[in-house]
């Protein structure tokens, strides 16, 4: 995960691809792009019950949790207007 990690301290965020940014939450890199692989994009995570996620070696409850608070975070910032949002965390 290391190399993740780097890329983004040294790149920003932006520059992750999406299996990278997904790989970081999970803790599991080949979750992740089995996941984005399967899925087609974060996107495609959208609207499909947590119990689907199950199936990643690797993935258990607590990452399976983590994925849908990040996608509940997600959420909540889309709800914001541009000017409550303080600027770029990276």
């Amino acid at each position: 995960m290391t190399y993740i990690q780097d890329k983004l301290v040294d790149k920003g965020p932006s520059k992750l691809s999406e299996a990278e940014l997904l790989a970081l939450i999970l803790s599991n890199e080949q979750a992740a792009e089995d996941i984005i692989r399967d899925f087609g994009s974060l996107a495609g995570l959208v609207n499909h019950p947590l119990e689907k996620f199950y199936r990643y070696k690797g993935l258990g409850d607590a990452k399976i949790i983590q994925l849908a608070a990040c996608y509940e975070i997600a959420c909540r910032l889309l709800q914001k207007e541009p000017h409550e949002l303080p600027g770029r965390l990276c």
